[in-house]
């Protein structure tokens, strides 16, 4: 089934566009919400990250502690490889079982790190990128999630450049500060429209 590949930045708007696209009947398949799915009380991945990193990193109701894991990995290059080694198999399968149950023309899939994690980008027929400015990506994490701007400029660096996601994108919706719900839509919208020819041919 034809594919569509779509990341951004953190707070560039993913979420928001996904919901566009679903508005239209498009399955969307988002893989940070399986990473918060297998890391949930009972998840697969739980006892795999208990018996690698220490109860210490588990929470009370059996999630994984994501602040102490966050501050872990940014400071632990080898615990985030040991980390993703247990997650991105996990993230990979699952989401393998919801493309296999997709229905309609063509699915999306969102994966945060498409650009960075290099295989994602080679199962999708066209890779959509959401774009802003990178201060409006500080401004809008620091008003969402509480993070201080230093916090927010560590997660940035982590990720994938402006420039480079670009560089992969066959698509671009511009999210920016004179961005609206009803600018979102219409470019979804379009899109939508491309999307099924493209998928049909």
């Amino acid at each position: 089934m034809f594919s569509i590949g779509l990341t951004g930045g953190i707070g560039s708007g993913k979420t928001t566009v996904a919901d566009l696209f679903a508005a239209h009947g498009v399955t969307v398949i988002d893989t940070d919400l399986i990473a918060h799915g297998i890391t949930a009380p009972g998840g697969v991945a739980m006892p795999l990250i208990e018996s690698e990193f220490g109860r210490e990193f588990v929470a009370q109701d059996g999630s994984l502690d994501r602040a102490k894991m966050r501050e872990r990995v940014f400071a632990d290059d080898a615990a985030k490889a040991r980390l993703e080694a247990i997650t991105h198999p996990l993230i990979r399968a699952e989401t393998e079982r919801q493309r296999g149950l997709a229905r309609g023309a063509y699915h999306i899939v969102a994966v945060p790190l498409l650009v960075e994690s290099g295989n994602w980008s080679s199962r999708a027929n066209r890779i959509l990128v959401v774009d802003c400015p990178v201060e409006t990506q500080i401004e809008r994490v620091m008003r969402r999630n509480g993070f201080s701007r230093e916090q927010v400029l560590a997660i940035i660096a982590r990720q994938a450049t402006r420039e480079a996601r670009l560089a992969v994108a066959d698509d671009i919706v511009v999210n920016d500060a004179n961005a609206t719900l009803d600018t979102l839509k219409r470019d979804v919208d379009a899109l939508h429209a491309r999307y099924l020819l493209l998928a049909n041919e």
